[in-house]
């Protein structure tokens, strides 16, 4: 097992009618800004359970946060930030809310005359302003890690940034709010969490067994309840379970103390950018070509994977292995994700040149968890993918 330091402050609220506990949460004084996106939260009832929660706060309001967060967007509520000199955020809604907050929680303190630095430079957050969150929509696991992506239409760029000061001081999740959200979301939260515990552990052996166990419980969890739950978004078992299975595939923890490849992200944020097909899909795209690719250094993984997750117990290494790549490309499939990128846009070609080019202008020579993913790899690994 590889050396580690963990540590997480954000508090997790979690259950049914735990909305109601933010005023306790936030500081007494506080001027809040609630940032959400496309309004479906006051649809749902959730806008009006956060309203009456902050009675008592000073409250503004910005909406319009977009599916992938768009700097500009940003920037305008940053403009609101620094003008009304806002002292605590509360993000209400999904990933990119979450995403878009952290970005403006390191912005609202930055001393740069250019924001986008923070993440064209990756100048790592110590301090942000703080903020909690109310999760609307599980997939990501942005409400218990201290990382984001944000997008720029402008240049077609899809970057991540990160530090300690970016963790939420809180997050509400109250596994009701599953019942409201549309099938496609729900198969991407599957499809995106699984993933993520996949960028973690499809690696090599490190004898970190407890971790190997902590992920294969998570990917068993969501083979488990992710049809459940997009059949019966209703059935608060299996959205609670499938709440939490999202938070714990990427808070940090199953990461620890062993290596991590990440390319799978990647590569699929470039496909976000050039195409603007979903985040979780442009994983399920890139995934499988990814593992057949790199077969030979994550073989082992994959057969212990193949065996563990999926209960292949007979064949070689190489068999199962192999196996397992086509049973995590079936399981997408049953969730009606395309898994080539020919399924979304007719306009692919020479899709594998530039982002190749582009990890090259970057400097991004060394991707995976040996650091040995050239762009030149990079360019067959998505032309595998068409």
């Amino acid at each position: 097992m590889l050396n580690f330091e963990f540590k997480n402050p954000t508090k997790i609220v979690f259950g049914k009618g735990e909305i109601e506990k933010i005023s306790k949460e936030i500081p007494t004084g506080a001027k809040v800004l609630m940032l959400y996106g496309g309004g479906s939260i006051k649809s749902n009832g959730v806008y009006d359970q956060v309203i009456n929660a902050l009675k008592g706060f000073e409250v503004l309001e910005f909406a319009g946060i977009p599916a992938n967060p768009e700097y500009e967007v940003l920037m305008q509520a940053l403009k609101v930030i620094k003008e009304e000199k806002i002292t605590f955020m509360l993000a209400v809604g999904g990933g990119s809310v979450i995403d878009g907050v952290k970005f403006l929680s390191a912005a609202a303190l930055y001393k740069g005359d250019h924001p986008w630095d923070i993440l064209a430079k990756s100048i790592r957050t110590e301090a942000g302003l703080p903020f909690g969150s109310v999760l609307t929509l599980p997939a990501t696991g942005s409400e218990m890690n201290s990382g984001s992506v944000i997008t720029r239409a402008e240049t077609q760029e899809k970057l991540a940034m990160g530090g300690p000061g970016l963790f939420p001081v809180f997050s509400i999740l109250d596994p009701e709010v599953v019942k409201s959200i549309p099938k496609r979301q729900l198969v991407n939260g599957v499809t995106d969490a699984f993933t993520h515990v996949l960028e973690q552990y499809m690696t090599y052996p490190a004898g970190a067994h407890l971790q190997d166990r902590f992920s294969e419980s998570i990917m068993q969890t969501l083979i488990e309840v992710g049809p459940k739950v997009i059949a019966n978004p209703a059935d608060y078992e299996a959205a609670a379970n499938f709440m939490w299975s999202c938070t714990m595939a990427l808070n940090g923890l199953i990461q620890k103390g062993v290596p991590t490849d990440w390319a799978v992200h990647a590569m699929g944020h470039e496909l976000t950018a050039l195409f603007g097909i979903d985040h979780a899909r442009t994983l399920a795209i890139i995934a499988p070509s990814h593992y057949r690719y790199n077969f030979e250094a994550k073989k082992e993984k994959l057969a212990q994977y193949g065996k563990r997750v999926w209960g292949i117990n007979e064949g070689t290494i190489e068999e199962v292995a192999t196996a397992a790549i086509a049973k995590t490309e079936a399981f997408f499939h049953s969730m009606e994700i395309k898994t080539t990128l020919a399924e979304y846009t007719d306009d692919y070609p020479g899709t594998a040149e530039k982002i190749s080019a582009r990890f090259t202008e970057r400097g991004w020579l060394g991707l995976g968890e040996h650091k040995t993913l050239s762009p030149s790899d990079v360019q067959k690994i998505v032309e595998m993918s068409y």
